[in-house]
């Protein structure tokens, strides 16, 4: 069995709630989509739920936007940006 490991960046108010800019993670076998990677960091509880909780989340693989269906390989870089409000 091999994992995948991934570099996950957090943009905008994400960032500032997590107090982090980003990581590594390591994905377990069967994490093969975004909402798999969001599911898992989600998972950990505290303030990491923001991920799951936020409606409008948006999220890219190597700087591509993409839909929470979308495939996740080994080696990507996934980001994910919390709704922006005007003002």
């Amino acid at each position: 069995m091999t994992h995948k490991t991934i570099k996950v960046l957090y943009f905008a108010a994400l960032r500032e709630a997590l107090g982090t800019p980003g990581e590594t993670v390591e994905l377990p076998d069967g994490c093969t989509t975004l909402a798999g990677v969001r599911a898992l960091i989600a998972g950990r509880g505290g303030d990491w739920e923001k991920l799951a909780q936020m409606k409008n989340l948006r999220a890219a693989i190597n700087q591509r936007m993409a839909d929470p269906a979308a495939t996740v390989a080994d080696g990507d870089e996934v980001a994910f940006f919390p709704p922006v409000t005007g003002g």
